[in-house]
């Protein structure tokens, strides 16, 4: 593109005419939609869109002529780069302290302009310590502004308050504001992902569940990503593969709510799931409409999710409050006892030996009243992932499992077993 194009498609210099932006915004929307309808690439979807929201909002910030007076920051879901079709644009309007009635006017200038070139905005306007004076009294807001990014504007401003309000950042006191927020959230959906009309972002294993574990992660700068959580030893690298392929489901699924239901919609209502199944080429089979099996889908993602998060929560905690945990007491080489409850010394036993969880519940058999942690969802995920199939091919199993019968059998009776 020339370097004196805007992204609008008009010469940067030239008029603004709202009318024409309007057209021009509507049908590049359509082209991103009509590519993800084709390739069913959300990420690119996505993508698109927060390209072509940044080109309008430049060219809607020169023509109210306010370049040099404040910053434009975009922050929430659009900060993180994340736009679908009919989501929201949340923008802050960051001003200098001091009162300027012709910077209120072109600030009105602009916002109304938004409106009327077909972006839905939800912004806020204001100086840089009503921003920390907000988001110190409310943790949505300083969840809004943890997610930001300068657009355009007075770079220092924007520098200014990120500073202030990094420094200002408890990420311990995050994390239990976060958790509690969680946890009401999913009280209001019944604590289950399993509702006949889920909400793919805000249910139970839904999108909100893993947006949580990243914000708790960026407050304690421990990373932003599933691969830097890996890498600082928070989940396994095959945990943040699967986390990445189920946020891309979820994901996909709320784009296709938002493009079949043509508004902001992110309820699988009855209404909708025949028409997103179709679109994402389920078809009827073995008895089983498109639908079902589209939840099917959803239901199995949504499950994992609220494992995997459950998982990382507990791993963040740890990390975040060490002296809570108690001094391991080795119990031999693999096992050891923490406060009780019986844990594999090394974090990945599980996954490169099968048969060490049968050796886990021999041992705990043997160390009574040490215990596995039923509510360790490290140990239930991998009880899941290695049932059966892994079980039978690793070679001492049965040995093992002879063990557990006749440990058993012994407080009953005589037991003469073959293996």
């Amino acid at each position: 593109m020339p370097r004196n194009v805007a992204a609008t498609g008009r010469p940067a210099d030239a008029p603004l005419d709202v009318s024409a932006m309007r057209t021009t915004l509507r049908a590049r929307r359509t082209e991103l939609i009509d590519a993800f309808r084709e390739r069913g690439d959300v990420s690119q979807l996505m993508r698109g869109i927060v390209r072509l929201t940044d080109g309008v909002l430049l060219a809607l910030w020169r023509e109210a002529g306010l370049q040099p007076d404040c910053a434009l920051v975009a922050v929430g879901g659009y900060g993180r780069g994340e736009l679908m079709p009919h989501s929201d644009v949340d923008l802050l309007l960051l001003v200098p302290a001091a009162e300027d009635a012709g910077r209120s006017a072109r600030l009105e200038r602009f916002i109304g302009a938004c409106w009327d070139v077909g972006l839905e905005i939800g912004h806020s306007v204001r100086t840089v310590e009503q921003c920390l004076a907000e988001s110190a009294g409310d943790i949505t807001v300083q969840t809004c502004l943890l997610e930001r990014r300068w657009l355009t504007g007075r770079r220092g401003l924007y520098t200014r308050l990120g500073g202030f309000l990094d420094a200002a950042l408890d990420a311990r006191a995050f994390f239990h504001a976060k958790l509690f927020e969680l946890r009401q959230r999913h009280v209001k959906f019944e604590d289950t992902p399993y509702s006949l009309e889920p909400n793919v972002k805000e249910s139970p294993g839904g999108l909100r569940d893993l947006q949580s574990i990243l914000w708790i992660a960026r407050a304690a700068r421990l990373g932003t990503g599933w691969g830097q959580l890996a890498k600082r030893g928070l989940a396994t690298r095959a945990e943040a593969a699967l986390l990445a392929r189920q946020e891309r489901k979820l994901k996909v699924i709320r784009a296709w709510l938002h493009v079949v239901a043509a508004r902001r919609e992110d309820r699988l209502v009855f209404d909708l799931q025949a028409q997103v199944a179709g679109a994402m080429g389920f078809d009827a089979a073995d008895a089983r409409l498109a639908s079902e099996q589209l939840m099917q889908r959803y239901y199995w993602t949504a499950k994992s999710v609220t494992q995997l998060s459950t998982l990382l929560i507990q791993n963040l905690e740890a990390e975040l409050f060490p002296e809570n945990a108690g001094q391991p007491e080795p119990i031999d080489a693999e096992f050891h006892n923490v406060r009780g409850l019986l844990e594999a010394s090394d974090a990945g036993l599980f996954e490169r030996d099968p048969a060490a969880i049968l050796r886990a519940f021999l041992t705990m058999d043997r160390e009574a009243p040490c215990v596995l942690d039923a509510e360790d969802d490290a140990v239930l995920l991998r009880l899941w992932q290695l049932r059966v199939g892994p079980l039978r091919a690793a070679k001492r199993s049965p040995l093992v499992l002879a063990h557990l019968v006749v440990d058993e059998a012994q407080d009953f009776s005589p037991l003469e077993l073959r293996v």
